[in-house]
């Protein structure tokens, strides 16, 4: 799918012309290549013009796009907003050979060189993934222009740009009455940047998280090579980029599973103040063949008025009981569910949502109902993001932190974190729900805990500039190094989801057994370790111990 592959050598041809009259040009041709001892991953470099003018190299390549050298600070930054790192130019590719031939010019420079690349989608990476410190940012949005491509059958997909927006593939495909299966909270997220990590949301229990959907995938690697690869056509490199954290390759296109499309929701939430209760409902719900098509869940600490807010989006199944309801500054547990139907579906959706609630012990007077399209549902997330925009509290810094935890440890994990940790409400919501691990391809690299059942644990905390309580950055950070402090400690087997590690050692560590298949997969596709330096796992010219 998309563009053909390219010939390497011709490509290496092209690129040692252009290098070699720079070179000339500049009087530095070097006669010399670099050996690296034989343990290092990466690969010897065929050239290593150490005083290269990168910029200048650059420019001789023949794009569709075009690359900008000033006023980049926009890629110095993401929506975590606490890693600002500024390259030396940013590419905008029209098209997939823009970036694989750019790629080939830095790997061609070898390990000399300290240049990598960083691939860059709506820029909402938390700890600076997505930026490359006096290197290349690709702007991936640069290829949305491509048109998707629908396709109606028995097993219906989209083929679709790595740098497209979720947001567009829904309204396009909802064009055709489908739509995809999976999503992630918020869909103004690029195609390539949540298959680099998975992509949960509360659908994820019954279909699996976004990569588990997807049936192809066109990628460029390391090398600068264009691959399409599937499930039976390298596999090794499909796997791998799926949850890869781009460590293999950029994602340039992707073949996305589509089913039927509804076109409304009946949204629901309801309180307990009783954590037991409130996951057994949860695990019980995810495990029940006609369950609902949405389950997630979120702790509120010590909130006054929640009800009340509430009814702006929801009506109370009970009004006279809702009013009477008093969170008196307890820690609630809410648990949120959709199901979704068609308007001729109305009656029998209505009493299947009946049934299953019946099943449920949370707090009668706090069942709150609403019906909502199918798109405000899932679209949900971009009307809160509008009404910070408006008061200029969405770019401040966001010290998110999430975790993936056992089932059998959860009960610990939440008396120690909402007992004694957690005594006042975080300035951002805190999610927690199950999913259910066999739905889930255990070939990708995302790494999950050893359990079939284990919860998204999630705090999306917000920051606010200049505080020094518990609302600053400094507190919040100290906040959350106590929770994973607490969770090494009492040896819960968590891992962390949207990782974030400083050491290759607590990197090896999160790996776990399945280390050494990550970095014989750094070996093979990306040998110079070019790609995605944000993440850092590897270093250019650094030799893995």
């Amino acid at each position: 799918m998309g563009s053909p592959m390219y010939s390497f050598h011709n490509q290496n041809n092209i690129l040692y012309l252009k290098l070699f009259f720079i070179l000339l040009f500049m009087g530095c041709i070097p006669d010399r290549t670099t050996n690296l001892p034989s343990n290092q991953l990466l690969a010897t470099p065929t050239i290593s013009p150490p005083s290269l003018n990168l910029t200048s190299a650059l420019e001789t390549l023949s794009l569709d796009g075009y690359f900008t050298f000033k006023n980049n600070h926009h890629a110095a930054k993401d929506f975590g907003n606490t890693f600002q790192s500024l390259p030396l130019a940013v590419l905008h590719p029209k098209s997939v050979s823009d970036i694989s031939s750019t790629i080939k010019l830095i790997f061609e420079l070898g390990s000399a060189s300290d240049v990598t690349v960083a691939a860059r989608g709506h820029g909402h990476s938390l700890q600076g993934q997505a930026q490359a410190h006096g290197g290349l940012v690709i702007n991936m949005e640069s290829l949305k222009a491509q048109q998707m491509q629908v396709h109606i059958g028995e097993q219906p997909y989209v083929d679709v740009s790595g740098g497209e927006l979720w947001i567009n593939i829904l309204h396009e495909t909802l064009k055709h009455g489908l739509s995809p299966k999976s999503w992630t909270d918020y869909l103004h997220l690029t195609v390539g940047g949540t298959l680099s990590y998975a992509g949960i949301s509360g659908q994820a229990f019954r279909h699996g998280p976004q990569i588990n959907n997807v049936y192809q995938l066109e990628v460029v690697t390391g090398q600068g090579e264009v691959i399409t690869c599937s499930e039976n056509n390298s596999p090794d490199l499909f796997y791998g980029v799926l949850g890869g954290l781009g460590q293999f390759g950029i994602i340039t296109q992707a073949r996305i599973s589509l089913e039927p499309a509804p076109k409304m929701v009946k949204w629901i939430r309801v309180l307990y103040s009783d954590f037991s209760s409130f996951s057994k409902d949860q695990e019980f719900l995810i495990s029940s063949e006609n369950s609902f098509d949405y389950i997630e869940g979120f702790v509120i600490i010590n909130r006054t008025g929640l009800l009340n807010n509430w009814r702006s989006s929801f009506n109370p199944k009970d009004p006279m009981q809702a009013s009477k309801f008093n969170s008196d500054g307890r820690t609630l547990y809410c648990l949120e569910m959709a199901k979704y139907f068609n308007p001729n579906e109305t009656d029998v959706m209505d009493q299947r949502t009946e049934s299953l609630l019946l099943l449920l012990h949370y707090i009668p007077s706090t069942l709150f109902l609403s019906e909502v399209s199918y798109v405000e549902f899932l679209d949900r997330v971009h009307l809160s993001e509008l009404k910070l925009r408006t008061k200029g509290l969405w770019e401040v810094p966001h010290p998110w932190m999430n975790l993936l935890i056992p089932k059998s440890k959860i009960h610990d994990f939440a008396d120690e974190i909402f007992g004694n940790i957690l005594t006042d409400n975080i300035n951002g919501p805190i999610l927690m729900y199950p999913v259910n691990k066999t739905k889930w391809n255990n070939n990708t690299s995302l790494v999950t805990p050893d359990e079939d059942v284990f919860y998204l644990v999630a705090f999306l905390s917000s920051a606010v500039p200049s505080s020094k309580g518990t609302d600053g950055l400094d507190q919040i950070l100290i906040q959350n190094r106590r929770i994973l402090e607490f969770c090494d400690r009492a040896q819960l087997g968590i891992k962390q989801y949207l990782p974030y590690y400083r050491t290759q050692q607590e990197w090896k560590a999160h790996f776990g057994p399945r280390w050494q298949a990550f970095i014989q997969r750094k070996s093979s596709y990306d040998p110079l370790a070019i790609l995605a330096p944000g993440q850092r796992i590897f270093q250019k010219a650094i030799p893995i111990l």
